[in-house]
């Protein structure tokens, strides 16, 4: 599949991203940053060097995809704070809509994560963040 097949069938199912990397493609479902924090502690490999479809990157979905080497990224939907992050690190990107902060789901604030990475000027500052909001939402 190339970049554009990719992106189609992003948006052709319900899934939250696709990733590309080589051979394997594959669909992510869960809500927020949940499948991206996983796949760096359990299958980074498919990260690293990967292409990844998304629906919403926020800053801290940016430092995972950051931290796991991946490549390129499109988005329909990209935080201001996130596009730096990528430049910063050399991650090519392409994006339909630049927003200042990715909002909630409820619309009422600012996404929880996006707001916890506000200040972080690095991917690595983020992931000890990102790890424990996630480990709080297992409760």
């Amino acid at each position: 599949m190339n970049r554009e097949q990719i992106i189609d069938l992003l948006h052709a199912s319900a899934c939250s991203c696709v990733i590309a990397n080589g051979e394997r493609i594959e669909s992510f479902h869960e809500r927020g940053v949940k499948d991206l924090h996983r796949l760096l502690c359990d299958d980074r490999a498919l990260l690293d060097g990967a292409f990844i479809a998304d629906k919403v990157v926020g800053k801290g979905a940016a430092a995972l995809m950051v931290a796991g080497g991946v490549q390129s990224v499109y988005t329909d939907v990209i935080s201001q704070g996130a596009l730096t992050l990528f430049s910063q690190s050399g991650v090519e990107v392409e994006y339909g809509v630049l927003v200042e902060n990715i909002i909630n789901r409820t619309g009422t604030d600012i996404c929880p994560v996006e707001k916890l990475c506000k200040d972080c000027l690095t991917a690595e500052e983020c992931l000890p963040l990102i790890s424990k909001f996630i480990e709080s939402m297992k409760r």
